[in-house]
């Protein structure tokens, strides 16, 4: 039996890949890990680059296969393309860049007779795993962690240290998913605002992206909402910092999103 995990450099997938390999051994397990950097040494795309050191030394302690997909496009080559600039509701770049090359993959690779997928979905999210496994039928897909002993992140990243690998520094930088550097459209205004106070050069580069598609669309549109007032409106990353570099605490500080590369399968 083939065990194959996604694996997103996230501590849920860590915890994940823990409990497999535990249970089934390194021998016949994979972690594909899918990258959002596209072909470009743009420093501010892709994950934290301490992920990368993460994903590197939890392979190499684990003794499983890495499998390690790159696409030519990244996020901004994905939104321009499909004409759609991603949001906390939609997001085109786990379509493109995650869901769709590790589906490829595994179709080439296994067969549903004698493959298992899993994904690191934990017991505060259960709801959502109805619609995963239907999104990968005819695959079977699990999540060990929605199964006792139910552990939360803090355990998760205790655990990973005690094991021997330091977690991603995202983590430790009090981002709640460490995730595309900082930068993800499912996340919030409070995230962004992380963000911005801690990597200001990726958030400017990011807001120049937004820029550049808000003006090859030709549409009023933006990552962020405004929802002050009863009916939303768009919020640019421009228009965001400008508040926050004169008004630091006006924010939604508890708007963190979410994140749902592997699991969420919404398109535009």
């Amino acid at each position: 039996m083939k065990h194959i995990i996604m694996y997103s450099t996230g501590i849920g997938s860590w915890a994940t890949a823990k409990r497999v390999i535990d249970e089934n051994g390194p021998d016949n397990t994979v972690l594909l890990f899918c990258d959002v950097k596209g072909n470009n040494n743009e420093p501010h795309l892709g994950e934290d680059p301490d992920n990368y050191r993460f994903l590197r030394e939890s392979a190499d302690k684990f003794g499983a296969q890495l499998v390690w997909l790159k696409s030519p496009e990244s996020i901004w080559d994905v939104y321009k393309r499909v004409r759609f600039l991603g949001n906390s509701r939609l997001a085109p770049c786990s379509h493109e860049l995650k869901q769709k090359p590790a589906r490829a993959w595994i179709d080439a690779n296994c067969t549903p007779e004698d493959t298992t997928l899993y994904v690191g979905i934990d017991w505060t999210e259960s709801h959502r795993m109805p619609a995963v496994e239907r999104n990968y039928l005819p695959y079977t897909c699990k999540s060990p962690l929605l199964e006792p002993p139910y552990i939360d992140k803090d355990d998760m990243l205790a655990a990973c240290r005690t094991w021997g690998v330091e977690p991603p520094r995202m983590y430790a930088d009090k981002y709640p998913h460490a995730n595309c550097g900082g930068f993800c459209v499912r996340a919030g205004q409070a995230q962004f605002r992380q963000l911005l106070r801690l990597d200001r050069d990726r958030y400017l580069f990011h807001e120049g992206k937004e820029q550049e598609l808000r003006e090859h669309l030709d549409k009023d549109v933006s990552v962020l909402k405004n929802r002050a007032g009863a009916t939303a409106t768009p919020l640019t990353l421009r228009a965001f910092r400008e508040r926050i570099d004169s008004q630091p605490s006006l924010f939604d500080e508890d708007d963190w999103g979410g994140c749902g590369c592997f699991v969420d399968q919404e398109q535009p």
